[in-house]
């Protein structure tokens, strides 16, 4: 079987690498790709913005299958074009996608079905939401998000008036995020820890995966701008059972039914970003695919074949499949451009990455790379690299993915060092040497 993968980044590797080990697959497309799947993966030219492009490469490939890894795809419709011609796709359509690409469409969502969430109000000019801010409905810190796709840097938060102002003037007046900004949503903050729960759903079915934890912050100690995500962990310690099971009851299976009675059934992987407070997990957003990188974390502890997985989803028999997940714990942290999430230069050589090959429970997934003629790796993005590492514990995962990245250099290379630090015991070493 041949299967597709849309999608260029860290999380399309993952998807590669797991694919790779089943027996099923014969060959594996990725559109675009990148400098890492060339060597897993057969890498097919296609503006990932192009619906139609995409589903010319799944015709003309023969693609039995096709996974979308990335949001802006889905979002334009292209599990819609996909379906109009017959070709297998995983992922919502685009009228389910806007749980993902209207940030006020998901909180009205959350709110008409009485999803738990953070309070809300939706400016639609910079005057409104000027008046919104300066009549106290919220306490400071304020959340103010851009209503559409800004590759997780749509998210602000605001400690005093003057920082609302400037982060309003913008998005909204400078329209710094172009019309993904030009609507914004201001939200309480909720005080918790965060939680990445994803899940596989055809519909009438929900099969949730591993938790995850994402750092979004680009420097230590959650300080500096919000990034599309600068490490994650996965650990069977996340959450607790009687937590799990309330995520599923009061948030995971009301929003697919929710999906279907709006009318439109929700097929493909859907994210819940949340936060566990005091009150119990409320949902922070939704994303309509797998987490980058959080699917480089989840995806290592995957026993089971994906593309059984994956076929089953797309057939709307789900329910006949009991993946298979390793008890280990995995830490995945990303090597990224100096500069990044602003702006930062590329096409510097990547060294140390055949050193790693040779480590013993540790994988490197490419996230923004290309390749030289000479066969050797060169930056081509923010996010360069995913180190992910697995232990029996979180201590051992964190301590071999550390390790690994000592081996890997390139010009300006910077990463976060306290990756899933705060889940140290007391009194032992929690940031790397």
């Amino acid at each position: 079987m041949k299967v597709l993968v849309i999608g260029s980044g860290g999380r399309e590797h993952a998807l590669a690498w797991a694919l790779a080990h089943s027996a099923e697959v014969k060959e594996i497309l990725a559109a675009p790709g990148n400098g890492g799947l060339t060597e897993i993966a057969r890498c097919v030219r296609a503006d990932v913005g192009n619906p139609r492009e995409l589903a010319d490469v799944a015709e003309a490939e023969g693609a039995a299958l096709t996974i979308v890894g990335p949001e802006l795809p889905l979002v334009l419709g292209v599990a819609d074009e996909f379906s109009r011609r017959g070709l297998r796709i995983i992922g919502p359509d685009a009228r389910a996608a806007r749980l993902e690409g209207s940030k006020a469409f998901a909180k009205e969502f959350m709110a008409r079905h009485g999803i738990p969430t953070a309070r809300f109000a939706i400016c639609d000019s910079a005057a409104e939401a000027r008046r919104a801010i300066s009549s106290r409905r919220f306490d400071f810190p304020v959340v103010i998000k851009a209503d559409g796709l800004a590759a997780g840097k749509g998210v602000s938060l605001a400690h005093t008036p003057e920082e609302a102002e400037a982060t309003i003037e913008r998005l909204m007046v400078e329209k710094a995020l172009g019309a993904a900004g030009e609507r914004v949503v201001l939200e309480e903050c909720l005080i918790g820890r965060e939680c990445s729960f994803l899940l596989f759903t055809d519909g009438d079915f929900v099969l949730p995966l591993p938790p995850a934890q994402d750092y979004k912050r680009a420097y230590d100690g959650d300080q500096g701008p919000n990034t599309g995500g600068m490490g994650a962990i996965s650990t069977p310690h996340l959450l607790d059972e009687a937590t799990h099971e309330r995520i599923l009851r009061e948030i995971a299976w009301p929003t697919v039914r929710a999906a279907a009675q709006e009318g439109f059934p929700y097929r493909g992987v859907l994210y819940i970003g949340l936060m566990l407070t005091p009150q119990g997990p409320r949902v922070l957003e939704y994303n309509v695919r797998l987490g980058d990188p959080e699917a480089q974390a989840i995806l290592p502890r995957l026993e089971s074949d994906l593309l059984e997985i994956g076929e089953a989803l797309s057939a709307g028999e789900l329910s006949r499949v009991r993946p298979r997940w390793r008890e280990d714990s995995t830490v995945c942290l990303v090597l990224a451009s100096g500069g990044y999430p602003e702006a930062h230069q590329t096409g510097y050589p990547i060294r140390g990455l055949e050193e790693v090959r040779r480590l013993s429970e540790v994988l490197i997934f490419h996230a923004g790379t290309t390749r030289a003629p000479d066969g050797s790796f060169l930056t081509a993005g923010g996010r360069v690299l995913n180190v992910v590492a697995r232990g029996r514990t979180l201590a051992e995962a964190r301590q071999r993915a550390y390790a690994a990245t000592s081996f890997v250099a390139f010009e300006r290379m910077h990463y976060r060092r306290d990756i899933g630090a705060e889940w140290m015991p007391t009194g032992k070493e929690t940031s790397p040497s």
